[in-house]
């Protein structure tokens, strides 16, 4: 017999604990706990004989359906969900991860070009879903002036080649989804987080967003700056929009989650390169592109480095992050997935 215990604070919400052996792959003597409320006090017995008696191997949906199945329909469950309760379940299993767990790496700015930024992404996301790279948070530097589209957007669609042309732009696809990025050098803050999807174990791709960036969250509020998720993807704080997320999951294991923070965006110029339609600014209570894009320049009054420097120290605080480099071998395997993926025109316009 196996005794585990597992903990997850929910985002914005209630410490979560579970308490469980381990008797024939089945968990037993199951015992939830926290500082969340629950009504009425006899929910938590229902909890836990739901829990009682299942597989080791249950997937975190399963876990969750058992407590909600367990539920009376009246039940009142606040501060937590039965998604979180399935998270603490597969921590105390080892299935699923916290920040914790890991020993983080800082790779910091390096300029590279752009089609060698996006490979990175590919090559070290598939190094730590191996396990033979410990997860990293990365801050991009580019050499040019660059338009990185998402994995699913038209091509022609999203730019303009006449002004990509004139403003000698350069034009990348990413491996995430998503919607596109106008990226010059000094003007924006991009960074990447490869981690294990054992960090994520349990989340909904909604709720994954803004756990992820906690930190951003909290270096920002350092600065002066109080920002929020805007459901999906996007980073707002009450003057405009600052920035926005995607993801990726890779079959191995792994998964990359990134950022790009307007700093001192040339708004024109954007519009000249990037064609924004109505519909993609219907929902956003706006109409206007260059009003979506709120600099954090003017935000803070710090330079570029200063507000990098400080996500910095905020995630090396928090995480006990090491500073690290890419290495001669993932810096190789990139440049050959320029080569043979990323740099390459049928890459580029598989969505014309």
């Amino acid at each position: 017999m196996e005794h585990r215990h597992g903990e997850y604070k929910v985002l914005g919400g209630k410490l979560v604990v579970a308490d469980f052996d381990v008797v024939d792959e089945r968990l037993a003597d199951v015992s939830v706990s926290g500082d969340f409320f629950l009504e009425p006090d006899s929910a938590l017995g229902e909890i836990n004989a739901g829990l009682t008696g299942l597989p080791v191997d249950s997937s975190a949906k399963e876990i969750a359906a058992a407590v909600e199945a367990a539920l009376d329909p009246e039940a009142s469950m606040l501060g937590f969900s039965p998604e979180a309760v399935a998270v603490a379940v597969r921590r105390a299993l080892a299935k699923a991860t916290g920040w914790g767990d890991h020993q983080w790496e800082i790779i910091k700015p390096q300029a590279l070009t752009t089609e060698v930024n996006v490979a990175l992404d590919e090559v070290l996301t598939e190094e730590v879903g191996a396990g033979r790279r410990n997860p990293a948070l990365r801050i991009w530097e580019w050499k040019e002036p660059s338009v990185v589209i998402g994995s699913f957007q038209s091509l022609r669609n999203e730019v303009d080649p006449e002004g990509a042309r004139k403003h000698g732009v350069k034009i990348v696809r990413r491996i995430s989804g998503g919607g596109a990025m106008f990226m010059e050098g000094g003007n924006c803050i991009t960074y990447s987080l490869y981690l294990p999807q054992t960090l994520v174990d349990g989340l909904s791709f909604v709720d994954s967003y803004p756990f992820l960036d906690t930190w951003v969250m909290a270096s920002l509020e350092e600065m002066g700056i109080k920002a929020w998720y805007q459901p999906l993807n996007d980073i707002a704080t009450d003057a405009g929009k600052i920035g926005g997320a995607a993801q990726k999951r890779l079959g191995g294991g792994g998964m990359v989650h990134h950022v790009t923070m307007s700093y001192d965006i040339d708004a024109d110029k954007m519009l000249e390169v990037l064609r924004v339609g109505k519909e993609k600014l219907s929902d956003k209570g706006t109409t206007s592109a260059k009003k979506r894009v709120d600099p954090l320049r003017r935000q803070t009054g710090l330079t570029r480095e200063q507000i990098i420097d400080t996500m910095i120290n905020t995630f090396t605080t928090r995480y006990g992050a090491v500073e690290s480099t890419v290495t001669s071998e993932e810096m190789a395997k990139a440049t050959e997935r320029v080569t043979t993926k990323f740099g390459t025109e049928e890459w580029l316009a598989r969505v014309p």
